[in-house]
């Protein structure tokens, strides 16, 4: 029987469900340029509105983890283990875990994204460091994990071609929110790195794509559950993003607080606590989980104490120092903004919550981040984060201060960041960053 591209989309739109030979060819086609975009979307919008089945979904992640090359580590001894977060303002966790974790011995093969709308991107966090390559060949993203246990690349051509052509039409078409799609998208490119586990790093609240926790749980237990159908080992951590995580959002200013993170500094901020606390804590709390996962620690609490371990006696420092080493990255260089803004409080009360995806967007305005693939970023330009929910503040005390070298363009974000913070009494407990631990 002949393929029909129409009957499979009128299958799909009038609810039915698709086998795996309809799903792949359909897939393969589009990549090939064989189906046309205006076929494709028509697809991704039947899916968006009728959903996936279990299977579905697993054969959509198949046909386009299978569109292109799977990673062979088969050469590199040991457990190799990967993170993934579904995006935040500040999220900088993977420039610690992955030191950590590689400095105790398990091979960390990373292949990250750029920022896109509110959220930012690893890639753009470690480009902001002069000379630091990420447009590595696959081959010798494997011979890098091999001698140095660790490695960061951007997709290459050769990695699921289909969800990098795919991805790209749903962000114009109003289909990124279907979580069959999303699943499909995150897990195709993670099992094609060739990992042994996964640990997922779900976020929920104003500044995550999931809202709410449930929804958090329901596309973590979703991710999960094709990653088991994989034979791959994996953890999920539910976690807040309800206000920006650490002190920074921004590019070389994340990597400043990543770096000082791993020489042990603090930074105290006017509420009297240390501001890189929470970036710290998670990067710990994922970081163990991957060890847990590979066999590194008996339990959670004994692959903690082995990750502190390796951010408190220097060992992922040095591994971070070898990271841009291996990838040309000199951070002696790491550029400096050229102009700062304060933002200060109007009225004295306590910080009762952000719109953090607000925040996200006024970090597009000053450049650090892009709302379209073609937008440039500028490395210097960031958001400063100077309290948290439940913090208490007086008139006149900072809130936010923004980063760049353009101040027109740091002006012009403020009436947006005035808007992004609530201040009122009375004073409120602070929201617990991890909310559960899924298994």
């Amino acid at each position: 029987m002949a393929f029909l591209p129409a009957e499979i989309i009128k299958r799909k739109r009038n609810g039915g469900s698709l086998n795996f030979e309809e799903i792949n060819e359909f897939i393969l086609g589009y990549a090939r340029g064989q189906i046309p975009d205006y076929q494709m979307s028509a697809l991704l919008m039947a899916i968006y509105f009728r959903g996936m089945t279990t299977e579905e979904t697993l054969s959509l992640t198949k046909a386009m983890l299978h569109s292109g090359e799977v990673v062979d580590f088969s050469s590199v001894p040991g457990f190799k283990v990967d993170k993934h977060s579904t995006g935040g303002v500040g999220d900088k966790t993977s420039l610690i875990l992955g030191p950590i974790v590689a400095a105790a011995g398990v091979p960390v093969p990373m292949i990250s994204g750029r920022g896109l709308g509110h959220t930012g991107g690893t890639l753009d966090k470690l480009e902001s460091i002069p000379g630091f390559n990420t447009q590595k060949s696959l081959t010798e993203f494997v011979e890098l994990v091999r001698k140095h246990a660790i490695c960061f690349i951007g997709q290459t051509k050769e990695i699921c071609p289909a969800d990098k052509k795919i991805y790209a039409l749903r962000d114009v078409t109003a289909t990124v929110e279907s979580l069959p799609l999303i699943c499909a998208s995150i897990m195709s490119k993670k099992l094609a790195e060739g990992v042994d586990g996964l640990v997922l790093d779900v976020k929920y609240g104003s500044g995550a794509f999931m809202k709410t926790p449930a929804m958090a749980e329901e596309l973590a237990l979703n991710l999960m559950a094709i990653a088991r159908g994989y034979g791959k080992k994996v953890t999920s951590l539910l976690t807040n993003m309800d206000q920006p995580l650490g002190r920074f959002a921004g590019n070389s200013l994340e990597v400043d607080e990543c770096v000082a993170i791993m020489k042990n500094e603090k930074f105290i901020g006017p509420a009297g606590y240390d501001l890189y606390e929470d970036t710290r804590e998670l990067s710990l709390r994922l970081s163990a989980h991957m060890l847990l996962l590979a066999g590194v620690g008996k339990n959670a609490d004994e692959s903690y104490k082995i990750a502190q371990e390796m951010l408190t006696s220097g060992k992922a420092m040095a591994k971070f120092e070898e990271l841009c080493a291996i990838h040309g990255g000199n951070l002696k260089t790491v550029p400096k903004p050229k102009h700062n803004v304060i933002l200060s409080a109007e009225k004295a009360g306590f910080v009762h919550g952000f719109n953090t995806e607000s925040i996200g967007v006024a970090g597009i305005i000053i450049k650090a981040g892009r709302a379209q693939t073609t937008d440039v970023i500028a490395p210097t330009a960031g958001i400063e984060f100077h309290v948290k929910v439940g913090d208490e503040v007086r008139a006149g005390d900072p809130l936010f201060t923004l980063y760049g070298d353009d101040k027109d363009l740091l002006q012009s974000a403020l009436p947006l960041l005035k808007s992004a913070i609530n201040i009122s009494l009375p004073k409120i407990a602070k929201p617990s960053l991890i909310l559960k631990v899924l298994s």
